[in-house]
C-alpha cells in the first residue's frame, strides 16, 4: 500500500457483530487504527486520539482495528468498551493487518475523502528514548486533510507492541 494511492476495500465485524467496509465511509476521513487491548502504548494513545475524534466527528471516521491474535474477543470487547472507543474491528485472521502492512500497535493510517492514503506511522513522536510527546503526526494529518490540503508528513515510524499473528 502506498502513500497518494488508494486504499483496497477491506470489510471486517466490529465486537457487536456489525459489517463494516472501508468503502461505507467515503466522503469522510477516516483513521484506521491498529490496536491492542494489551499493549501500554495503546493504551497510552487511546486518550489522545479519542480527544482528537471527538473534536472532529462530524468529519472523521474511526476504525479501530483489533489484530493481535492472542488476544480474545472477550477481553477486546471489555478494554474498548472501558476506554470508550467507538467501531473496535476484529481482525481475527489478520487480513486487515496484512492489507496494510501493520508492524505495531498503534499503527494508525489517515485516509482522505476519496479513500486515498495520505499518512501512515506512529500517532506521535514518542520513542525509547523519549517518552513525552512534542509533536502528534495523527493530528497534523487530520487537521491538514480537513483544511483541503495534503500532509506535510506523510509518513513516520510506527512505535508501539508488535502485531502478533501467530500464537
Amino acid at each position: 500500500m502506498q502513500i497518494n494511492q488508494p486504499v483496497p476495500d477491506f470489510e471486517l465485524t466490529d465486537k457487536h457483530g456489525k459489517r463494516h467496509r472501508l468503502s461505507d465511509y467515503r466522503g469522510r476521513i477516516v483513521i484506521v487504527n491498529f490496536w491492542s487491548c494489551e499493549c501500554p502504548h495503546s493504551e497510552r494513545t487511546d486518550k489522545a486520539i479519542l480527544s482528537m475524534f471527538v473534536q472532529r466527528q462530524e468529519d472523521v471516521s474511526m476504525l479501530t482495528i483489533a489484530s493481535n491474535l492472542n488476544e480474545t474477543a472477550e477481553a477486546v470487547k471489555t478494554v474498548s468498551e472501558t476506554r470508550r472507543l467507538p467501531n473496535v474491528l476484529m481482525d481475527a485472521n489478520c487480513q486487515a493487518a496484512n492489507l496494510f502492512e501493520a508492524q505495531t500497535t498503534p499503527h494508525v493510517f489517515v485516509i482522505d475523502r476519496e479513500g486515498i492514503l495520505r499518512y501512515r506511522g506512529a500517532v506521535d513522536d514518542v520513542t525509547f528514548r523519549q517518552r513525552t510527546p512534542t509533536r502528534f503526526f495523527l493530528d497534523e494529518a487530520v487537521e491538514s486533510l480537513l483544511a483541503g490540503q495534503f500532509p506535510t508528513l506523510t509518513e513516520s515510524p510506527a512505535y508501539g507492541c508488535a502485531i502478533v499473528r501467530e500464537v
